[in-house]
């Protein structure tokens, strides 16, 4: 069966769950959110989903959607703190698995979602912002990110601006990044450096390389990253994600747009998405 490499970045993001752990979410992060739900529908049943929509906890997850998910996080929380509470008091105490999304990011883990050059009142490209990023990795040591787009504008020798803690010498709680999944590769952070583990099926090393910024370690029991299998492929294409939204995050222009408006249009003709 075909995949994609949205596909395989979902399945190896899943793998690395464990069942009964608490699993954040950010906003925007359909990825994310496809790799929790396929978790939950295969070896991990027990997940308790730490949502930043409405900074809500649940053990009824949403769908996957655009316009209806809100209201189905908020109807299936257990309970909904404020912002400040969640990143202050919640989330230390439950100590959950999160994914981050690195715009940049440096060879320790440390990582960079503020802006793009070295002037912050005019740099060259005002990134999103970094929501509590600076306030949870602090603290807590189940630290994961994801790379939709592995090229040498997010891996970097050295960060624009420092808004997540890696493997860093100022560090006094918790530890660093543990895995990264790009669409080329997983890799580790074994002794406080990032370390390629495994490769995507298709990927030449020279390849991959060529699009990191400096230069990577190498696991000595390098191997293939292992495809999705057809029970994985058929969860997230019948039930996760029929919609394809997991590709909204790999894709910019024209082509975000483009199934940005299929995506709408399908969910406006359709019947009201339930939980899962």
């Amino acid at each position: 069966m075909n995949y994609t490499a949205d596909d395989l970045m979902v399945v190896c993001m899943a793998r690395l769950i464990e069942d009964g752990e608490a699993v954040a979410q950010g906003i925007g992060t359909p990825l994310v959110t496809a790799a929790y739900l396929l978790a939950r529908a295969t070896h991990a049943p027990n997940l308790y989903f730490a949502s930043a929509i409405g900074q809500g906890m649940c053990r009824r997850p949403a769908p996957l959607g655009l316009l209806r998910v809100e209201s189905l996080w908020l109807d299936n929380s257990l309970t909904n703190v404020g912002f400040v509470r969640a990143a202050a008091d919640v989330l230390p105490t439950l100590r959950p698995k999160e994914f981050f999304r690195p715009a940049q990011i440096d060879p320790a883990g440390n990582f960079n979602n503020i802006a793009f050059g070295q002037n912050y009142r005019q740099p060259r490209l005002r990134l999103p912002g970094t929501g509590g990023i600076p306030d949870v990795t602090t603290f807590i040591s189940n630290i994961y990110l994801y790379v939709p787009r592995h090229s040498r504008v997010t891996f970097v020798p050295q960060l624009d601006f420092l808004s997540g803690l890696g493997h860093n010498p100022a560090r006094t709680h918790g530890a660093g990044p543990l895995f990264l999944v790009s669409d080329l590769g997983v890799f580790d952070f074994a002794h406080g450096r990032m370390r390629l583990v495994s490769i995507h099926p298709g990927v030449e090393l020279t390849r991959l390389q060529a699009r990191t910024g400096f230069e990577l370690e190498i696991h000595p029991d390098l191997h293939e990253t292992p495809p999705p299998s057809a029970e994985e492929l058929g969860l997230l294409y019948e039930e996760i994600d029929p919609l394809n939204i997991r590709s909204l995050e790999g894709l910019s222009g024209a082509s975000r747009r483009e199934l940005l408006h299929t995506i709408i249009r399908s969910e406006m003709h359709s019947e009201p998405t339930k939980a899962v």
